[in-house]
Formats: structure tokens, C-alpha cells, sequence
């Protein structure tokens, strides 16, 4: 069924036609990307189940989890962190490319999600002063069309980063691990189900999203579920 939004919406589509954002051809299947450029988005079909690291084939456990089991119960990440996903997602989250926000959010909805529906969706929440410089959180942005798509509740006011962090790109594994390391809080007085899931745009280590489920299974909280638009392929380390 056609809904008034999208009858307000055609005559615009027509106007200002799809365009990708890498190449510049014609977009396609309703998309600001070209069939061609569409098809090379890495996806993560075969991964941890636990972390969502890619792998040759799928496996319960991939050794790094072996290793040092994460404090979360399962992750889903439907993309590898490569060309050209990576050049919308600096694009998004760098450089105020909304438009890259949107084509990236639509490929995450179209994706079969592998895990059980949780109760409350939480994204990884920016400090204050973050957040005042780059005007939105990128994981917050990502989460709403998917949580609507999903039906799953969204709430940005649960998870609080109560200090700043240096940036982790530079870090290694342990060095990210001590930098979130009491980052994030629970604000008081809020109720939360037996099942959540965290989101964010990408994981790397997985340090910022172990540290926000163990602050949330601290809290009671009996499955804890990490979500990511992409996983890089390095382990955590």
C-alpha cells in the first residue's frame, strides 16, 4: 500500500533521479548507488557467530573468542569493513554526508538479521563534546530507520559516555581497551528488559561495545547482543 509520504516523495524521485555517491552513475533498486558499485559491498556472510569476525566459514566460535570470550552473548554484523563501504562510512561519519548515512542505513535494513529480536535497541552513545562537534551520533542515526524497519524500541537516554575518549583509530587492541575503559554509565532510574542490543557503525577490536555490555550486564541485563553496520577483519587482539 502506497502511504502519503511516498505519493509526496515520487514526483521529487523524478526530479532529483538516484545517484551513486562513489561513481556518480545512475543509483539503482531505490538507492544512492549504481548496480555495479551495489555489488561490491563486502558482505559477512561467513563469521564468528559470537563476534562476528570474518572468517572462511562460519563458526560458534572463532579462536580469538576462545581466547578471551567477549562479554556479550552474540554479535551481527552483515558488512566487511572494505571498499566501497568504508568510503561511505568515513564519508558519513567524517564529513556530514547524510545522504551517505541514508544509502548506508538502507543496505543494513535490507539485510536478514541472524539473531533473535532483542527488547530495547541502545545505540553507542557520543560524549557531549563529540557530539557538539560532528552535530549527530552516527550510531544513533543508523538505529533509527533500523529499529523502526525491525520493530524493536530505540532509546538514546539509557547509556550515557560520561567522559571523553581519544580517538581509537591510532590504538591497538589493549590500548582501546584502557581508553573505554569507565567511559559509559547507566543513567538512574530506568528499567531495562532481559534483552539488549547494542549498536554501532563499525567494529574494529570490539572494546567500546564490550564495555557498554558489561555495564549493562552489571546492571541485570541477561542477554546482551552487539550490532554493527561493518566488521573490520583484524581480531580484537
Amino acid at each position: 500500500m502506497t502511504t502519503l509520504r511516498e505519493t509526496w516523495l515520487r514526483p521529487w524521485r523524478w526530479l532529483l533521479p538516484w545517484r551513486c555517491l562513489l561513481c556518480g552513475a545512475a543509483g539503482a533498486d531505490g538507492v544512492d548507488l549504481c548496480a555495479d558499485c551495489a555489488a561490491e559491498v563486502p558482505r559477512n556472510r561467513s563469521c564468528c557467530v559470537r563476534c562476528a569476525l570474518p572468517l572462511a566459514t562460519t563458526a560458534a566460535v572463532c579462536g580469538e573468542c576462545v581466547r578471551r570470550a567477549p562479554p556479550w552473548d552474540a554479535a551481527w554484523a552483515p558488512f566487511r569493513y572494505g571498499w566501497p563501504l568504508d568510503r561511505l562510512e568515513s564519508r558519513f561519519k567524517f564529513g556530514r554526508d547524510l545522504a551517505a548515512g541514508r544509502t548506508l542505513a538502507t543496505l543494513w535494513r535490507r539485510e536478514v538479521m541472524s539473531l533473535p529480536k532483542p527488547e530495547l535497541l541502545l545505540p553507542v552513545p557520543l560524549h557531549r563534546v563529540r557530539l557538539r562537534q560532528r552535530g549527530y551520533n552516527q550510531a544513533h542515526e543508523l538505529a533509527k530507520p533500523l529499529g523502526r524497519h525491525l520493530g524493536v524500541p530505540l532509546r538514546h537516554d539509557v547509556l550515557s559516555r560520561c567522559r571523553g575518549t581519544t580517538a581509537q583509530t591510532d590504538l591497538d587492541a589493549a590500548g582501546r581497551r584502557r581508553n573505554v575503559r569507565g567511559a559509559f554509565v547507566l543513567r538512574a532510574g530506568i528499567a531495562l528488559p532481559a534483552h539488549v542490543a547494542i549498536l554501532d557503525d563499525v567494529m574494529t577490536t570490539g572494546a567500546t561495545l564490550a564495555e557498554c555490555s558489561r555495564v549493562l550486564k552489571r546492571a541485570g541485563v541477561q542477554r546482551v547482543d552487539v550490532w554493527a553496520l561493518a566488521r573490520a577483519p583484524s581480531p580484537r587482539g
